[in-house]
């Protein structure tokens, strides 16, 4: 086939995900405008200072040396737990990628105006299988850097190295926290590929719902005066 033939043939498909494409990467544009202008706009940033003001009183009060190993103990365990969920999303997503004959086409019965080729099934399972691998790597990568905080941030302040300020501990652990939230992105993203499965009028329709979704999720509480 040449690909003339490919794109006419999955023409609702390239339209429906370079649509989804564009809605995400223009929400991301707007987010970063807002957070520009706003620094507080976003919660994202309103958490990086509170870790970076976090580690900084631990690191100036060694009576809270046992709170700060607990609390990151229990990032740990929750990174742990989500690069678990990914292993075993990816394994699942895996099992769907031998069976394109037999449910390809049942899956896309809702489809309208979408294709329901073999081929399309693999293309489409193995985005949804490299979303679920970027998932697992990013927690795997937070896991490792909380890992070695929690030696940094038992530091006193009196002892610290240049290479160990409480500002260089906070830029370790915000690397750890964007990580994590690079993950749950992913799980997010995750729900307009399984939906594009069915077809590319449910994945335009996820992706509407997820950037309305994360345009209330990722907005920081107004300040009250």
């Amino acid at each position: 086939m040449d690909i003339a033939f490919w794109f006419k043939a999955f023409l609702g498909d390239i339209s429906a995900v370079v649509f989804s494409a564009v809605l995400i990467a223009g929400y991301y544009l707007w987010l970063q405008y807002q957070v520009r202008k706003d620094p507080s706009f976003s919660i994202h940033s309103v958490n990086k200072l509170a870790r970076s003001l976090w580690v900084a009183n631990v690191m100036r009060n060694p009576a809270k040396d046992v709170m700060a190993v607990q609390t990151l103990r229990n990032f740990i365990m929750g990174a742990s737990l989500m690069a678990s969920t990914a292993t075993l999303l990816i394994i699942g997503t895996l099992t769907l990628s031998g069976q394109a004959e037999s449910i390809s086409r049942s899956w896309h019965a809702l489809g309208a105006g979408g294709a329901y080729a073999a081929e399309l099934w693999i293309v489409k399972v193995l985005c949804l299988l490299l979303d679920f691998i970027v998932a697992f790597f990013a927690f795997v990568m937070a896991v490792r850097l909380v890992n070695q905080v929690v030696f940094m941030v038992t530091m006193q302040a009196s002892d610290e190295h240049p290479l160990l300020t409480p500002e260089a501990v906070a830029r370790r652990l915000n690397h750890a926290g964007d990580l994590f939230a690079i993950g749950m992105r992913a799980f997010f993203y995750a729900v307009p590929l399984v939906f594009w499965l069915f077809g590319p009028v449910f994945l335009v329709l996820a992706t509407v719902g997820l950037v309305f979704t994360l345009q209330r999720l990722d907005r920081s509480e107004p300040a009250q005066d």
